[in-house]
Protein backbone atom coordinates (compact mmCIF):
# COMPACT_ATOMS: atom_id res chain seq x y z
CA UNK A 1 0.00 0.00 0.00
CA UNK A 2 2.84 2.36 0.92
CA UNK A 3 4.56 1.65 -2.41
CA UNK A 4 1.35 2.42 -4.26
CA UNK A 5 0.95 5.73 -2.40
CA UNK A 6 4.54 6.68 -3.21
CA UNK A 7 3.98 5.89 -6.90
CA UNK A 8 0.88 8.07 -6.92
CA UNK A 9 2.78 10.88 -5.24
CA UNK A 10 5.66 10.64 -7.73
CA UNK A 11 3.27 10.58 -10.68
CA UNK A 12 1.41 13.57 -9.30
CA UNK A 13 4.68 15.43 -8.76
CA UNK A 14 5.86 14.67 -12.31
CA UNK A 15 2.51 15.82 -13.72
CA UNK A 16 2.63 18.96 -11.60
CA UNK A 17 6.20 19.80 -12.74
CA UNK A 18 5.26 19.15 -16.38
CA UNK A 19 2.29 21.52 -16.12
CA UNK A 20 4.52 24.18 -14.57
CA UNK A 21 7.08 23.81 -17.38
CA UNK A 22 4.39 24.02 -20.05
CA UNK A 23 2.89 27.10 -18.44
CA UNK A 24 6.31 28.69 -18.04
CA UNK A 25 7.08 28.03 -21.70
CA UNK A 26 3.79 29.60 -22.73
CA UNK A 27 4.45 32.63 -20.54
CA UNK A 28 7.94 33.07 -22.04
CA UNK A 29 6.75 32.72 -25.66
CA UNK A 30 7.27 35.85 -27.79
CA UNK A 31 4.78 36.66 -30.54
CA UNK A 32 6.18 39.14 -33.05
CA UNK A 33 3.62 40.95 -35.20
CA UNK A 34 5.35 42.03 -38.41
CA UNK A 35 3.75 44.34 -40.99
CA UNK A 36 4.70 44.57 -44.65
CA UNK A 37 3.59 46.51 -47.71
CA UNK A 38 4.63 43.67 -50.04
CA UNK A 39 1.90 41.24 -51.09
CA UNK A 40 1.64 37.71 -49.73
CA UNK A 41 3.46 35.02 -51.75
CA UNK A 42 6.07 37.47 -53.07
CA UNK A 43 9.74 36.42 -52.57
CA UNK A 44 10.14 38.89 -49.71
CA UNK A 45 6.93 37.76 -48.01
CA UNK A 46 8.03 34.15 -48.45
CA UNK A 47 11.36 35.03 -46.82
CA UNK A 48 9.52 36.45 -43.85
CA UNK A 49 7.47 33.26 -43.54
CA UNK A 50 10.67 31.21 -43.72
CA UNK A 51 12.28 33.27 -40.96
CA UNK A 52 9.20 32.61 -38.83
CA UNK A 53 9.47 28.85 -39.33
CA UNK A 54 13.22 28.77 -38.67
CA UNK A 55 13.02 30.94 -35.56
CA UNK A 56 10.20 28.86 -34.15
CA UNK A 57 12.28 25.70 -34.66
CA UNK A 58 15.47 27.22 -33.22
CA UNK A 59 13.67 28.48 -30.09
CA UNK A 60 11.57 25.33 -29.59
CA UNK A 61 8.39 27.28 -30.19
CA UNK A 62 9.26 30.25 -27.98
CA UNK A 63 9.15 32.69 -30.91
CA UNK A 64 6.12 32.99 -33.17
CA UNK A 65 5.91 35.45 -36.08
CA UNK A 66 2.57 36.73 -37.31
CA UNK A 67 2.68 38.55 -40.65
CA UNK A 68 0.33 41.32 -41.80
CA UNK A 69 1.09 41.64 -45.56
CA UNK A 70 -0.06 43.91 -48.35
CA UNK A 71 -0.16 47.12 -46.33
CA UNK A 72 -3.12 46.05 -44.17
CA UNK A 73 -1.34 47.50 -41.12
CA UNK A 74 -0.90 50.88 -42.85
CA UNK A 75 1.88 52.72 -44.64
CA UNK A 76 5.53 52.25 -43.74
CA UNK A 77 5.47 55.41 -41.66
CA UNK A 78 2.40 54.04 -39.87
CA UNK A 79 4.12 50.75 -39.10
CA UNK A 80 7.26 52.45 -37.78
CA UNK A 81 5.11 54.55 -35.47
CA UNK A 82 3.21 51.44 -34.31
CA UNK A 83 6.47 49.62 -33.59
CA UNK A 84 7.61 52.51 -31.41
CA UNK A 85 4.25 52.42 -29.61
CA UNK A 86 4.48 48.65 -29.10
CA UNK A 87 1.42 47.81 -31.22
CA UNK A 88 3.66 45.99 -33.73
CA UNK A 89 6.87 44.06 -33.19
CA UNK A 90 8.48 44.69 -36.55
CA UNK A 91 8.13 45.45 -40.24
CA UNK A 92 9.44 44.61 -43.68
CA UNK A 93 10.51 47.97 -45.08
CA UNK A 94 11.55 49.41 -48.44
CA UNK A 95 14.42 51.87 -48.78
CA UNK A 96 11.87 54.62 -48.04
CA UNK A 97 10.91 52.99 -44.74
CA UNK A 98 14.50 52.27 -43.71
CA UNK A 99 15.50 55.89 -44.21
CA UNK A 100 12.57 56.95 -42.00
CA UNK A 101 14.38 55.14 -39.18
CA UNK A 102 17.91 56.21 -40.14
CA UNK A 103 18.47 58.83 -42.83
CA UNK A 104 22.00 57.59 -43.60
CA UNK A 105 20.61 54.40 -45.16
CA UNK A 106 19.57 56.54 -48.12
CA UNK A 107 23.21 56.96 -49.15
CA UNK A 108 22.89 53.57 -50.88
CA UNK A 109 20.27 55.04 -53.23
CA UNK A 110 22.32 57.91 -54.69
CA UNK A 111 21.71 57.80 -58.48
CA UNK A 112 24.65 56.41 -60.47
CA UNK A 113 26.94 56.17 -57.46
CA UNK A 114 26.98 52.36 -57.17
CA UNK A 115 27.35 50.70 -60.56
CA UNK A 116 26.76 46.97 -60.09
CA UNK A 117 25.51 44.23 -57.80
CA UNK A 118 29.11 43.32 -56.99
CA UNK A 119 29.83 46.88 -55.88
CA UNK A 120 26.60 46.96 -53.89
CA UNK A 121 27.43 43.71 -52.07
CA UNK A 122 30.96 44.95 -51.29
CA UNK A 123 29.73 48.26 -49.86
CA UNK A 124 26.73 46.85 -48.01
CA UNK A 125 28.73 44.07 -46.34
CA UNK A 126 31.20 46.59 -44.93
CA UNK A 127 28.66 49.26 -44.10
CA UNK A 128 26.17 46.99 -42.33
CA UNK A 129 27.81 46.95 -38.86
CA UNK A 130 27.96 50.76 -38.78
CA UNK A 131 24.38 51.22 -39.96
CA UNK A 132 23.00 48.48 -37.71
CA UNK A 133 24.68 49.96 -34.64
CA UNK A 134 23.02 53.31 -35.33
CA UNK A 135 19.66 51.70 -36.02
CA UNK A 136 19.85 49.73 -32.76
CA UNK A 137 20.53 52.96 -30.88
CA UNK A 138 17.17 54.16 -32.26
CA UNK A 139 15.34 51.13 -30.87
CA UNK A 140 15.33 48.76 -33.86
CA UNK A 141 17.11 45.50 -34.69
CA UNK A 142 17.88 44.78 -38.36
CA UNK A 143 16.92 41.17 -38.98
CA UNK A 144 17.78 41.10 -42.66
CA UNK A 145 18.78 43.43 -45.50
CA UNK A 146 16.96 42.90 -48.79
CA UNK A 147 17.02 44.20 -52.34
CA UNK A 148 14.20 44.69 -54.82
CA UNK A 149 16.47 45.34 -57.77
CA UNK A 150 17.60 48.56 -59.42
CA UNK A 151 15.69 51.68 -60.34
CA UNK A 152 15.54 52.51 -64.04
CA UNK A 153 14.09 55.33 -66.12
CA UNK A 154 10.99 54.55 -68.22
CA UNK A 155 9.53 57.08 -70.67
CA UNK A 156 7.12 57.68 -73.52
CA UNK A 157 9.91 58.64 -75.96
CA UNK A 158 13.37 57.06 -76.26
CA UNK A 159 16.00 57.90 -73.63
CA UNK A 160 19.61 57.93 -74.78
CA UNK A 161 21.11 60.96 -73.05
CA UNK A 162 19.98 62.88 -69.94
CA UNK A 163 18.83 65.70 -72.22
CA UNK A 164 16.16 63.32 -73.54
CA UNK A 165 14.73 62.81 -70.05
CA UNK A 166 14.77 66.56 -69.38
CA UNK A 167 12.12 66.91 -72.10
CA UNK A 168 9.79 64.61 -70.14
CA UNK A 169 7.63 65.16 -67.06
CA UNK A 170 9.20 62.73 -64.60
CA UNK A 171 6.97 61.14 -61.96
CA UNK A 172 8.63 61.18 -58.58
CA UNK A 173 7.59 59.49 -55.33
CA UNK A 174 6.26 61.88 -52.71
CA UNK A 175 8.08 62.01 -49.39
CA UNK A 176 11.58 62.38 -50.85
CA UNK A 177 12.04 66.18 -50.92
CA UNK A 178 15.84 66.13 -50.86
CA UNK A 179 16.15 63.81 -53.85
CA UNK A 180 13.41 65.76 -55.63
CA UNK A 181 15.39 68.98 -55.20
CA UNK A 182 18.52 67.18 -56.37
CA UNK A 183 16.86 66.19 -59.65
CA UNK A 184 15.40 69.67 -60.10
CA UNK A 185 18.83 71.23 -59.62
CA UNK A 186 20.17 68.88 -62.29
CA UNK A 187 17.56 70.29 -64.70
CA UNK A 188 14.82 67.64 -64.71
CA UNK A 189 11.08 68.40 -64.72
CA UNK A 190 9.79 66.67 -61.57
CA UNK A 191 6.12 65.92 -60.82
CA UNK A 192 5.61 64.45 -57.31
CA UNK A 193 2.93 61.76 -57.42
CA UNK A 194 1.87 58.79 -55.28
CA UNK A 195 2.52 55.37 -56.81
CA UNK A 196 -1.18 54.52 -56.53
CA UNK A 197 -1.92 57.52 -58.79
CA UNK A 198 0.83 56.85 -61.35
CA UNK A 199 -1.35 55.08 -63.91
CA UNK A 200 -3.88 57.91 -63.84
CA UNK A 201 -1.04 60.42 -64.19
CA UNK A 202 0.34 58.58 -67.22
CA UNK A 203 -3.06 58.25 -68.86
CA UNK A 204 -3.88 61.94 -68.36
CA UNK A 205 -0.49 63.16 -69.56
CA UNK A 206 0.34 64.70 -66.19
CA UNK A 207 3.58 62.67 -66.39
CA UNK A 208 5.19 60.77 -69.25
CA UNK A 209 8.21 59.22 -67.53
CA UNK A 210 8.91 57.53 -64.21
CA UNK A 211 11.71 56.28 -62.01
CA UNK A 212 10.99 52.76 -60.66
CA UNK A 213 12.39 49.21 -60.42
CA UNK A 214 11.41 46.94 -63.34
CA UNK A 215 9.53 44.65 -60.94
CA UNK A 216 7.11 47.46 -60.08
CA UNK A 217 6.95 48.73 -63.67
CA UNK A 218 5.94 45.24 -64.80
CA UNK A 219 3.48 44.47 -62.02
CA UNK A 220 1.74 47.83 -62.41
CA UNK A 221 1.62 47.56 -66.23
CA UNK A 222 2.92 51.14 -66.45
CA UNK A 223 5.25 50.26 -69.34
CA UNK A 224 2.22 49.98 -71.63
CA UNK A 225 2.18 53.77 -71.85
CA UNK A 226 5.87 54.52 -71.25
CA UNK A 227 7.28 51.88 -73.57
CA UNK A 228 10.94 52.99 -73.54
CA UNK A 229 13.49 52.02 -70.91
CA UNK A 230 17.00 53.36 -70.44
CA UNK A 231 19.12 50.25 -69.69
CA UNK A 232 21.35 51.96 -67.14
CA UNK A 233 21.03 50.91 -63.49
CA UNK A 234 20.26 54.20 -61.76
CA UNK A 235 20.28 53.12 -58.11
CA UNK A 236 19.77 49.98 -56.01
CA UNK A 237 16.65 49.63 -53.85
CA UNK A 238 17.76 48.41 -50.42
CA UNK A 239 15.26 47.67 -47.68
CA UNK A 240 15.07 45.22 -44.83
CA UNK A 241 13.20 43.53 -42.04
CA UNK A 242 13.44 45.19 -38.63
CA UNK A 243 12.03 44.32 -35.24
CA UNK A 244 11.82 46.33 -32.07
CA UNK A 245 14.99 46.14 -29.99
CA UNK A 246 12.68 45.69 -26.99
CA UNK A 247 11.16 42.57 -28.59
CA UNK A 248 14.60 41.20 -29.54
CA UNK A 249 15.70 41.44 -25.91
CA UNK A 250 12.67 39.36 -24.86
CA UNK A 251 14.06 36.41 -26.81
CA UNK A 252 16.52 34.29 -24.74
CA UNK A 253 20.10 35.28 -25.56
CA UNK A 254 21.19 31.68 -26.21
CA UNK A 255 19.11 31.67 -29.40
CA UNK A 256 20.36 34.97 -30.86
CA UNK A 257 23.46 33.68 -32.69
CA UNK A 258 21.67 30.86 -34.50
CA UNK A 259 18.70 33.10 -35.36
CA UNK A 260 21.07 35.70 -36.81
CA UNK A 261 22.99 33.09 -38.82
CA UNK A 262 19.77 31.88 -40.44
CA UNK A 263 18.75 35.38 -41.50
CA UNK A 264 22.21 36.24 -42.87
CA UNK A 265 22.12 33.16 -45.08
CA UNK A 266 18.65 34.07 -46.27
CA UNK A 267 19.71 37.66 -46.98
CA UNK A 268 22.36 36.50 -49.47
CA UNK A 269 19.80 34.28 -51.19
CA UNK A 270 17.32 37.14 -51.44
CA UNK A 271 19.86 39.40 -53.13
CA UNK A 272 20.50 36.68 -55.72
CA UNK A 273 16.77 36.10 -56.26
CA UNK A 274 16.19 39.83 -56.74
CA UNK A 275 18.64 39.87 -59.67
CA UNK A 276 16.87 36.92 -61.31
CA UNK A 277 13.39 38.37 -60.75
CA UNK A 278 14.41 41.72 -62.18
CA UNK A 279 15.63 40.10 -65.40
CA UNK A 280 12.43 38.07 -65.66
CA UNK A 281 10.38 41.27 -65.31
CA UNK A 282 12.40 43.00 -68.05
CA UNK A 283 12.09 39.99 -70.38
CA UNK A 284 8.32 39.89 -69.83
CA UNK A 285 7.96 43.60 -70.59
CA UNK A 286 10.08 43.26 -73.77
CA UNK A 287 7.82 40.43 -74.92
CA UNK A 288 4.90 42.81 -74.45
CA UNK A 289 6.26 45.81 -76.32
CA UNK A 290 8.91 47.45 -74.10
CA UNK A 291 11.85 48.88 -76.05
CA UNK A 292 15.26 48.99 -74.39
CA UNK A 293 17.07 52.01 -75.82
CA UNK A 294 20.59 51.28 -77.11
CA UNK A 295 23.21 53.64 -75.67
CA UNK A 296 26.41 54.96 -77.29
CA UNK A 297 29.68 54.54 -75.33
CA UNK A 298 29.66 58.07 -73.95
CA UNK A 299 26.11 57.89 -72.55
CA UNK A 300 26.82 56.39 -69.06
CA UNK A 301 29.33 59.13 -68.20
CA UNK A 302 26.98 61.85 -69.40
CA UNK A 303 24.12 60.46 -67.28
CA UNK A 304 26.32 60.24 -64.21
CA UNK A 305 27.66 63.75 -64.72
CA UNK A 306 24.19 65.20 -65.21
CA UNK A 307 22.77 63.62 -62.04
CA UNK A 308 25.89 64.52 -60.06
CA UNK A 309 25.08 68.20 -60.59
CA UNK A 310 22.36 67.82 -57.96
CA UNK A 311 24.12 65.44 -55.55
CA UNK A 312 25.34 68.28 -53.32
CA UNK A 313 21.68 68.86 -52.41
CA UNK A 314 21.65 65.44 -50.72
CA UNK A 315 24.83 65.59 -48.64
CA UNK A 316 24.04 66.81 -45.16
CA UNK A 317 20.30 66.75 -45.87
CA UNK A 318 19.28 63.25 -47.05
CA UNK A 319 22.32 61.68 -45.33
CA UNK A 320 25.45 62.76 -43.47
CA UNK A 321 28.75 63.78 -45.03
CA UNK A 322 30.46 61.06 -42.96
CA UNK A 323 28.43 58.20 -44.46
CA UNK A 324 28.83 59.63 -47.97
CA UNK A 325 32.62 59.73 -47.57
CA UNK A 326 32.60 56.13 -46.27
CA UNK A 327 30.76 54.90 -49.38
CA UNK A 328 33.03 56.85 -51.73
CA UNK A 329 36.07 55.33 -49.99
CA UNK A 330 34.67 51.78 -50.21
CA UNK A 331 33.82 52.17 -53.89
CA UNK A 332 37.29 53.49 -54.63
CA UNK A 333 38.80 50.57 -52.71
CA UNK A 334 36.69 48.04 -54.64
CA UNK A 335 37.38 49.57 -58.04
CA UNK A 336 41.13 49.70 -57.41
CA UNK A 337 41.09 46.01 -56.45
CA UNK A 338 39.12 45.14 -59.58
CA UNK A 339 41.50 46.80 -62.03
Amino acid sequence: MKTYVNMVRRSTLILFVTIILICASALNAVTIKIASIVPAKSPWANALDEIGREWKKITNGQVDIRVYPGGIAGSEEDTIRKIRMGALGGAMLSNFGMQKILKDVYVLNIPFMIHSDDELNYVLERLQPHLEKQIEALGFKVVIWSSSGWVKFFSKDPLVYPEDLKKHKLSFATGEPELEQSFKKAGFHIVPIELKDLMMGLQSGMVNAFYLPPLIAASGQYFGITSNMCPLDVAPIIGGIVISERVWKQIPVQFHAEMTAVTQKLSKRLLKEAIELEQEAIDTMVENGLKINALPPDAPARWAQSIAEGTDELIGEAFSRDIYDRVVSLLTEYRNKSK
